[in-house]
């Protein structure tokens, strides 16, 4: 009674189908693709920049360490 049977789901994708036709849905499915590949892509463009910041924060830490040696 919890799950739903493949019947269940047919009716439910042929209700959808009716309502809004497969141009619309189509159309849906289009935008949502491309959605999610400008956000792949943003994702990919900010990596590069998080990976120069924190080498950046590593050396200077580095470098601290190297005068706070010396110092010493």
């Amino acid at each position: 009674m919890g799950s739903f049977s493949i019947w269940h789901w047919v009716i439910v994708l042929l209700v959808v189908v009716l309502l809004f036709g497969t141009k619309k849905l189509r159309n849906v499915g289009s935008d949502l693709g491309s959605a999610i590949k400008s956000f792949r892509k943003g994702l990919q463009e900010d990596e590069p920049e998080k990976l120069d910041a924190s080498l950046a924060d590593a050396e200077k830490a580095a470098a601290q360490k190297t005068a706070a040696d010396k110092g010493d």
